[in-house]
């Protein structure tokens, strides 16, 4: 039960700490007008990551038996897939900190209120195929998480709406000084490098018996 709670943390932090174009307007509805702005478009950040966390927890434990004879190699693809998108992520990193290029953020006009803000930033994050991606292959690399036992599905969405929300809460309430650390580039290098390294130690326990 603990360990698909730690694993839907880490998986949360690997998915959230990347700083682009939502992270930006985060940053910049809280600048403009307040933090509770702010932390209602990160708990929607959250929210969106915890959905696609819980389909795909739901779409592994209805294959589990279905995949039970086959699950060392998924667990091999699953772990490449991981390391793939680790090195996608890597790449990208490493490509706009060579070409120092800034991550384009949605305009934030009419963002004004916290409901506002939460059902758009809702929308634009659950637009982004890459999650439902990342999550899938994780839990189908994980045997605490791709079972039937709804009590460590439970706990390892928990772990992921935990880890996005105390991220995505953190660069909202990080404010217009710390928003230019982090958006700058040697703030995007770092995240990156972290979220790659992550995302890749990920991939190793998915091809650890467990």
């Amino acid at each position: 039960m603990n360990g698909a709670f730690l694993a839907g943390l880490v998986a949360g932090y690997g998915v959230a700490i990347p700083v682009g174009a939502i992270a930006i307007l985060i940053l910049g509805l809280s600048a403009r007008t307040s933090f509770r702005v702010g932390a209602a478009a990160a708990l929607a950040v959250a929210t969106a990551d915890g959905l696609y966390a819980a389909a795909a927890v739901l779409g592994g434990a209805s294959l589990a038996g279905i995949i039970a004879p086959v699950a060392g190699p998924l667990r091999v693809v699953a772990a490449v897939v991981l390391l793939g998108l680790a090195a996608h992520g890597l790449w990208r990193t490493w490509s706009a900190h060579r070409s120092r290029r800034t991550p384009t953020a949605p305009v934030g006009r009419g963002l004004s209120t916290p409901g506002r803000a939460y059902a758009a930033l809702l929308g634009l994050t659950l637009l982004n195929p890459m999650t439902v991606l990342y999550f899938s292959a994780l839990v189908l690399g994980r045997r605490d998480t791709a079972d039937a036992d709804p009590g460590a599905a439970a706990l390892f969405v928990a772990g992921v709406f935990l880890a996005s929300a105390s991220w995505q809460l953190l660069v909202a309430g990080g404010g217009t000084m710390v928003g230019r650390a982090l958006t700058g580039p040697r703030g995007r290098l770092i995240t990156g490098l972290v979220s790659s390294a992550l995302i890749a130690a990920l991939a190793v326990v998915a091809l650890l018996p467990g």
